[in-house]
């Protein structure tokens, strides 16, 4: 089996190093991708998935966003109970059991069936992405740790991007059964590829005799301030992402573009690809709070340009929502990942709780502000979200070095 960090010597030539490294980070780029792609895939069908259940849009768009319950619930699991899950079982099983749900939407007409096969999804999928960042953070080295991670948010950004485009252009051409069964595929795809590359691993943490280690340490996350800003942080940035890329589908529908070409709206993705990995120099640079602030800046300059009815300015307006919030994303998750003196996986799993319950809330809330007082409101209602979070990115302290 292939370890994805093998051992180097000093006498290897750096040139040899650069290159097995960026073979590395791209292996776990795919990796991510791959158990991500499923996430927001469904958001790009909406309008074709309204016609199909004959709901409400904001009846599917929580549907279809019901899977972040699901992610929540297993981030909070896999912090509480995972201490002893070997990394690469946990996430190749997470994987091939996510083709299960996956398959099975394809077959349904149900629109309670969907929601809770979306449940699963978000289950699957959240147990795998966090026993890969714990895999990630043990089996690198300091120095690495980062661009392993960085590679790894860079593979959820593609994941948003082609996984949404696939599920439109398939959707298209033979329907949404076969889009579902398509995801299937890429979902055992991905268990295959975590099975051949990743190594076995030890547990995520020890606990005493008496397992109480574990609510000690979550005692001393949710103690600390800054710990509490930063989560509400994350969910917030979701509830704006996903309440924007939910429900902007049916403005631009309505704007006359047909749903197979709604996939190619989410080429405003790529330049996220391109500017994440920044994310930890920019704030190196201008330090962790102002990189925060400045980077959700960006983000409500995107939101106001959505208040327009042209096409350009809207699809401009998503590009820089989607850089601001995966930019601010990736500082927070540094920012959790620093302060949490111990226990950093059980600080992630509060956090990716927090980040996936803001999108859930954010799907139902700005549902409900659509179909009673249109797409504007909605807006307003993203711009004050991330205002808040703002606030609470300016009042935080430096995390420690």
């Amino acid at each position: 089996m292939t370890d994805i960090e093998q051992p180097l010597g000093p006498s290897v030539h750096a040139r040899k190093v650069v290159c097995a490294d960026s073979w590395r980070f791209g292996l776990i780029a795919l990796i991510a991708f791959l158990t991500l792609v499923d996430l927001f895939a469904a958001q790009a069908v909406l309008p074709s998935l309204v016609d199909k259940f004959q709901v409400s849009r904001a009846t599917m768009g929580f549907a279809v966003n019901a899977s972040t319950f699901g992610m929540a619930v297993a981030g909070l699991l896999v912090a509480f109970f995972g201490s002893g899950l070997d990394r690469r079982k946990g996430i190749w099983i997470s994987l091939a059991v996510l083709s299960v749900p996956t398959t099975l939407l394809a077959f349904t007409d149900n629109i309670i069936v969907f929601a809770a096969l979306r449940v699963l999804q978000g289950l699957c999928m959240s147990t795998a992405f966090t026993l890969t960042a714990a895999y990630l953070s043990e089996h690198f080295s300091a120095g690495k740790a980062a661009g392993a991670l960085a590679a790894y948010v860079t593979g959820n950004v593609a994941s948003n991007l082609f996984g949404r485009m696939l599920s439109a252009a398939v959707a298209g051409l033979g329907g949404l059964s076969v889009t579902f069964l398509m995801f299937a595929t890429l979902n055992l795809l991905g268990a295959v590829l975590v099975w051949i590359t990743l190594k076995r691993t030890a547990g995520m943490m020890r606990t005493d005799a008496r397992g109480s280690l574990t609510m000690r340490i979550w005692d001393v996350h949710l103690a600390d301030p800054d710990l509490r800003r930063v989560f509400i942080i994350g969910f917030l940035i979701l509830f704006v992402f996903i309440g924007t890329y939910t429900y902007v589908n049916f403005q631009i529908v309505a704007l006359g573009v047909r749903p197979m070409a709604l996939g190619l709206v989410y080429l405003v993705f790529l330049p996220s690809i391109l500017t994440t990995p920044f994310a930890g120099r920019l704030a190196a640079n201008i330090g962790p709070a102002t990189g925060t602030v400045l980077t959700l800046a960006i983000a409500v300059v995107g939101l106001v340009s959505l208040l327009s009815t042209f096409l350009p300015i809207i699809l401009l307006g998503l590009t820089l929502v989607a850089v601001g919030t995966f930019l601010a994303q990736a500082i927070a998750t540094g920012i959790v990942g620093r302060r949490a003196m111990s226990d950093k996986a059980g600080a992630s799993g509060i956090y990716l709780a927090s980040y996936y319950t803001g999108g859930m809330i954010g799907s139902l809330v700005l549902g409900q502000v659509y179909d009673h007082f249109g797409w504007n409101a909605c807006v307003y209602v993203l711009v004050a979200a991330l205002g808040a979070a703002m606030l609470l990115a300016g009042s935080l302290n430096a995390p420690p070095r």
